[in-house]
């Protein structure tokens, strides 16, 4: 899915939040939103999500204004699971879809199994782990294939293998079935590993996008560049 920003504002009653005058995706990127805490990160890809309305200004989406939101996915950092089994979790987005069961069971044991799920396919949502409750958040948003994925923060606080196992399934995703990613994340040297490109954004506003390798390691912006060197932004 390809994305067109233009003009974009966010406003929470006198507070200005996002204010982007121009950016676009292009379909099967893979982005990196990186900045301080308060830049408006999360409220942007609610934005882009659907979840949030702005307050001016135009999202397109291959062109148009209103997206198929069926294509669309979001996972945050703090997910939020149905209460009853992992398989159903996962299956969910194939049953509202009305699949075949067959197919459903199919398609679910493979995501179990590339997610390193599958003894866990049985147990109830509320005793999975943290790390655990994410990589059903992420499996359960992979199993339909959307053409665009959201990820706020989805590996912060999570063990280092869980971790590794996220990355990969989102790589694979982006890489197989050309699906956009855009991805908030904190941690730096994640972006380096798994991200095409990166924004960078402060005080609502992009201060920088380009590849990464650009972004990271080559920031024109000097605001970036204290921010890669782990000074503080006010």
């Amino acid at each position: 899915m390809e994305i067109s920003i233009c003009n974009l504002v966010k406003d929470y009653e006198t507070r200005r939040v996002v204010d982007i005058e121009n950016l676009k995706i292009k379909k099967g990127s893979f982005l990196g939103i990186i900045g301080p805490n308060g830049a408006g990160k999360s409220t942007l890809v609610r934005m882009l999500g659907g979840l949030e309305e702005p307050t001016k200004g135009q999202i397109l989406y291959n062109g148009k204004i209103n997206p198929v939101y069926r294509d669309i996915t979001v996972v945050f950092q703090k997910p939020y699971l149905l209460r009853t089994t992992v398989f159903h979790n996962i299956a969910y987005p194939l049953i509202i879809r009305k699949e075949n069961k067959k197919e459903i069971t199919k398609k679910v044991n493979v995501v179990l199994e590339e997610m390193e799920l599958h003894d866990l396919k049985d147990k109830k949502s509320w005793n999975l782990s943290g790390g655990e409750m994410q990589k059903v958040a992420l499996a359960r948003a992979l199993i339909f294939k959307p053409s665009l994925l959201i990820l706020d923060e989805p590996t912060a606080n999570i063990d280092p293998s869980s971790m590794a196992i996220m990355e990969k399934m989102v790589q694979k995703i982006n890489e197989r079935e050309k699906t956009t990613v855009i991805m908030i994340t904190h941690n730096l040297q994640q972006a380096r590993r798994i991200c095409k490109e990166v924004v960078f954004m402060h005080q609502g506003k992009v201060k920088e996008v380009g590849v990464m390798e650009q972004v990271i390691f080559h920031p024109k912006d000097s605001a970036v560049k204290k921010f890669i060197e782990g000074e503080l932004l006010m």
